[in-house]
């Protein structure tokens, strides 16, 4: 099975290296991701600037690109130009903090394996439920490989659907499990922190505070709180169906 790896948190970021570690036992894996951080730049893509890109190495091999673009930009031309034939899985992460809820919509990560399902390909984003720089990445690639294995078979995993799997920061034997999900729409808790830098120049700094009461369990979001890895399915056609009868009103005709 042919493995594109990519992610938002950059080429050399711990999370990608231990999961391209782990997916060499699932197939050959070639890695097109960010030369540098894109952290929640959502689904942007490069339009007015040029990609540039250059082969990286790992483990003292040419085995993939940097590209100086947004991880949508990687998975685009990963598929269209770097890749001798269209990968059968395009895999994002593993992202340094949890991509649950409203979150989804500004993940970097989460975008890429939207994009792959775009394009008709099976695409999965793996987040940590971690800030910690030294998080155990290890451990986490390797539950991220379990989950995989079991996912690969799974028919509902459609080319159009892509995968957003979030993983507890627990010792392995502490993870309660795995639970389809559906995806938290409840807002984020978050606020702007005022500072002044020496010159007396007023700046905000957004801040995010994720805990929230009365989380419900079967939501991405809650599962995870719970200690549970959360699989969500996404799709990328935001269409509202229950308004639609109701938009006939609005009808010209």
């Amino acid at each position: 099975m042919a493995i594109l790896l990519t992610n938002d948190d950059g080429i050399y970021a711990p999370g990608l290296e231990a999961l391209y570690q782990e997916l060499q036992h699932l197939g050959p894996v070639t890695v097109v991701a960010p030369e540098s951080e894109q952290s929640a730049v959502g689904h942007a893509i490069s339009l007015i600037t040029p990609l540039r890109v250059k082969e990286v190495s790992f483990d003292g091999r040419a085995e993939g690109f940097a590209v100086s673009g947004t991880p949508a930009d990687c998975v685009k031309i990963a598929i269209a130009e770097l890749l001798p034939g269209p990968p059968e899985l395009v895999v994002s992460g593993i992202n340094l903090g949890p991509n649950v809820g409203i979150n989804v919509l500004y993940s970097g990560t989460v975008s890429a394996a939207t994009e792959a399902s775009i394009l008709g390909v099976r695409g999965v984003a793996f987040s940590l439920n971690s800030y910690d720089q030294n998080a155990d990445f290890a451990a986490a690639a390797r539950l991220a490989r379990q989950v995989l294995e079991r996912a690969m078979g799974w028919s509902s995993w459609t080319n159009g659907v892509c995968l957003n799997v979030n993983l507890p920061a627990l010792p392995p034997e502490e993870v309660r499990g795995l639970k389809l999900t559906r995806q938290d729409t409840g807002p984020l808790v978050e606020h702007f922190e005022r500072r002044v830098d020496p010159r007396k120049h007023v700046y905000y700094w957004l801040a995010e505070i994720h805990e929230r009461g009365e989380l419900d369990p079967d939501t991405d979001y809650g599962a995870l709180a719970q200690g549970y890895i959360s699989v969500t399915p996404i799709h990328h056609d935001l269409t509202d169906y229950r308004s639609l009868g109701d938009l006939q009103a609005l009808s010209w005709d």
